[in-house]
């Protein structure tokens, strides 16, 4: 059976979403995901607000409720019929997100086994056939095929299989 490894931040969940929630309500703005197409959020946002902008993801709080992309759920269990399925986040990045990211997965993929949730910093250390993911600096390691999950700050690489949305995923792999 084939591995699939997806990522979870910006592919299962929607932390661009949560994130311009945090934003906007702090400093009154009404910034929305086109204003971050093909930069990251330090690039765009007022360089006064990065200090409070950076402690959203040192809250757990802020990962515990962080909306579900949409289609994820059902293709994903769809997937599952077919494919060795693994959630890997890059959670090193951010250590406090582990317990909030952990019990997030549990509430919304249930049939995702435990043990095919990744903790890890490095995404090459991942025996998979593919890699679902927002950021391209994942796929550097990675020994399998990198699909790059379109966000924001990736519209503009071209140097992956691309996929727009959990349709697109589900046509890639299942049609």
């Amino acid at each position: 059976m084939k591995r699939i490894a997806i990522d979870m931040d910006e592919v299962v969940a929607d932390t661009m979403a949560r994130y311009l929630e945090f934003y906007n309500a702090d400093f009154g703005l009404n910034l929305t995901r086109e204003h971050f197409h093909g930069r990251r959020v330090f690039e765009v946002i007022d360089a006064a607000h990065i200090p409070t902008a950076r402690a959203y993801f040192e809250q757990e709080s802020f990962f515990a409720d962080i909306p579900v992309m949409p289609g994820s759920q059902d293709v994903i269990r769809e997937l599952s019929d077919q494919y060795e399925i693994f959630i890997t986040t890059a959670a090193m990045d951010v250590p406090c997100s582990f317990s909030a990211k952990y019990e997030w997965l549990q509430r919304h993929f249930p049939f995702v086994p435990a043990r095919h949730i990744v903790f890890c910093g490095d995404k090459g250390i991942i025996a998979a056939d593919y890699l679902i993911d927002d950021d391209p600096k994942h796929f550097r390691h990675f020994r399998g095929e990198g699909i790059l999950y379109t966000a924001p700050h990736n519209v503009r690489e071209t140097a992956f299989r691309r996929v727009e949305n959990w349709d697109d995923v589900r046509a890639l792999f299942l049609d």
